[in-house]
């Protein structure tokens, strides 16, 4: 009985190991102190438009790090709709959650659309490198300027 104990206690370990390199490959071996959902986030906030209705997002250059927590703070000042669009961006990061009001959205997100004084925030954890495109896919929108570019290092 004891040696059954033993061998189980070993597999136990051998697997607890394993998953411990397999995250580590993904998420780098300095966070696998803490689960990524209970990282430190990092707050980024970024504005669709301003008040002016200036077709922009402010900033338009977003830098991130894989493997770290983010929070990214979306509002809208502006009285036009628009939409945070960034698909490739989205296929490289493990969305914790987005809030708006009082939902609360997990899963796989790759756009957000925000109504005029709208405010959403998305936690996530970017795993792996890469250079993408942020845009607003209103029509006319991306064409006057209202794009931008996303880096994770």
């Amino acid at each position: 009985m004891k040696a059954i104990v033993m061998r189980g206690l070993r597999v136990s370990l051998a697997l607890v190991l394993s998953l411990g390199l397999w995250f580590g490959s993904w998420f780098g071996a300095e966070s696998m102190a803490v689960a990524p959902s209970q990282q430190t986030v990092t707050e980024v906030q970024v504005h669709l438009g301003n008040v002016n209705n200036e077709l922009k997002f402010v900033p338009d250059r977003l830098e991130f790090e894989a493997g770290k927590r983010y929070k990214l703070i979306l509002d809208n000042p502006s009285e036009l709709k628009h939409y945070f669009t960034a698909k490739d961006f989205a296929d490289v990061i493990w969305t914790q959650k987005v809030e708006a009001g009082n939902v609360e959205v997990k899963g796989a997100i790759h756009e957000l659309e925000l109504k005029p004084g709208a405010q959403a925030e998305w936690v996530f954890v970017p795993l792996k490198s890469g250079t993408f495109e942020l845009h607003c896919s209103i029509p006319g929108h991306a064409e006057a300027g209202m794009t931008g570019q996303i880096s994770v290092l």
